[in-house]
């Protein structure tokens, strides 16, 4: 008998778990919002698969290279803390590039979900931005705009929700599961 899918939360990383810093390549860099890690806790105690799915453009502009990207990206696991996200998945490319994986696109929510048998139906994105929100939507997940990062500068019409901080719509998931 295999296991059934599980919903998952598609995060996006710069601007909603971490202040945004255009073009992070350095882990020194890396500056999580106050209350991710507990937010992200209760969410995968409460089963919830946790997918970074983050455009990363300065990666093609030449600003850092992958390595430098993987360097940012274990600070980030690091600082949430261990065995927190369960995978991670960018696009690297200009918004010019035309490639099927960038935001809005919902490629890499349909990967993640083909990867990790996660049941889209009872999914969510939270971002700061609307190709986070356009990119949910076109995966038919349920849309959380957080105020964090542009979020404060985002209109929020396109969100099914919309939450102060990661710890707000923490608690706008788990009320919507019960």
């Amino acid at each position: 008998m295999t296991e059934a899918k599980r919903p998952a939360v598609f995060l996006d990383r710069d601007g909603t778990l971490m202040r945004d810093v255009d073009y992070c390549g350095d882990p020194k860099g890396v500056d999580l919002f106050g209350g991710v890690p507990e937010a992200l806790r209760k969410l995968k105690d409460f089963g919830y698969k946790l997918i970074v799915i983050t455009n990363q453009s300065g990666i093609a502009r030449g600003y850092f290279n992958e390595e430098q990207y993987r360097a940012v990206e274990a600070e980030v696991a690091l600082q949430v803390g261990r065995g927190l996200i369960d995978a991670t998945y960018y696009c690297p490319h200009l918004p010019e590039d035309g490639c099927k994986c960038r935001k809005p696109s919902p490629e890499m929510i349909f990967q993640a979900a083909r990867d990790h048998d996660v049941d889209l139906a009872r999914s969510f994105f939270i971002g700061d931005k609307v190709s986070d929100l356009e990119c949910g939507r076109n995966a038919g997940v349920k849309t959380i705009l957080v105020r964090t990062g542009y979020g404060s500068e985002t209109d929020g019409c396109l969100a099914d929700f919309v939450a102060h901080d990661l710890g707000e719509a923490a608690n706008t998931i788990l009320d919507c599961a019960q």
